[in-house]
């Protein structure tokens, strides 16, 4: 998702080809500070936030040194050809499309005082050329009030980590001579990597009603993402590193039930983004809107 000066770019690739130095790339590392409207600002935020890991209903009740293990599943929405085209401020189109969705395996265990404690890690499974690297969450919360039916969770929660794949420059373009299909001169697959990284405070109200329970959910998430490019494009060895941050409300509702040691849950996760994809032009609003999946197990 580069975010530089097209003309800077385009310069140097020229400048490169005309002293015919193969082996001697120019080398673009330009940081940018992007705002929040920004087309790749955008982008940034949705996939990141696509990977949050959530409450899923009210802290679960676990006696100090109980512990309990879950799968869970995010959907990560299909984008348009519109939505895609985030690079240049929104005149370059990038291959968002990878994988229609992320995994975790997340652990929690009782703390005394009714405390629970959560660590959250997605496995490195490579889906379409995408793979994370070390993508770890954690979350602290407790039920803070409980009247008869309904209870009021509180959390705090976070996640570190990266995800790599070849946006800037796809491999089924990468070499190809034809301009009008490889318009920025792709000359192997990109390696370019996302920081899914945000931190953010979560609380949920939940109604049990025998083995059912629903919920819903509001958070306040704090996105610290970062993109390094590392593409190969008409001689020059594109470093752009490009660095946005936002404070975001993210909205769940869903519902959850429980049989033996199990417990199945669907929710949806909305969170309002807007983008600015013509220059000149007014924010829009394009949120982000997410089916997730949990199945959890309880021990005794």
């Amino acid at each position: 998702m580069p975010g530089h000066s097209r003309l800077l770019k385009l310069l140097l690739a020229v400048v490169a080809l005309s002293a015919g130095e193969a082996n001697a790339q120019p080398v673009i590392g330009a940081v940018e500070r992007l705002s929040p409207d920004r087309p790749e600002a955008w982008a940034m935020n949705f996939f990141t936030l696509a990977s949050a890991m959530t409450g899923f209903g009210a802290s679960p009740r676990l006696a100090p040194g109980q512990w309990s293990a879950a799968a869970e599943l995010g959907q990560i929405p299909h984008l348009s050809d519109r939505q895609q085209r985030v690079g240049f401020s929104g005149f370059k189109r990038e291959d968002l499309n990878k994988s229609p969705a992320i995994g975790r395996l997340r652990g929690m265990i009782g703390l005394p005082r009714g405390w629970i404690a959560e660590l959250g890690y997605t496995p490195p499974v490579e889906i379409d050329g995408t793979r994370t690297h070390d993508l770890f969450a954690a979350a602290v919360g407790r039920r803070l009030l409980e009247r008869g039916e309904f209870s009021v969770s509180a959390r705090v929660f976070g996640q570190h980590g990266q995800v790599g794949s070849d946006i800037t420059c796809p491999a089924e373009l990468a070499g190809i001579d034809d301009a009008q299909r490889n318009p920025y001169g792709c000359r192997r697959p990109s390696r370019d990597r996302l920081q899914l990284n945000y931190y953010g405070i979560e609380m949920t109200l939940a109604r049990q009603h025998g083995p059912w329970q629903g919920h819903a959910g509001i958070a306040a998430v704090r996105t610290e993402t970062e993109v390094q490019v590392d593409a190969h494009t008409y001689g020059v060895h594109d470093r752009s590193r490009l660095v946005a941050k936002d404070m975001l409300p993210a909205i769940t509702i869903g519902t959850t039930r429980a049989f033996d040691h199990w417990q199945w849950g669907v929710e949806v996760l909305y969170v309002p983004l807007h983008v600015r994809r013509d220059e000149g032009g007014s924010s829009e609003s394009d949120p982000l809107v997410s089916v997730r999946l949990q199945l959890r197990y309880e021990s005794d």
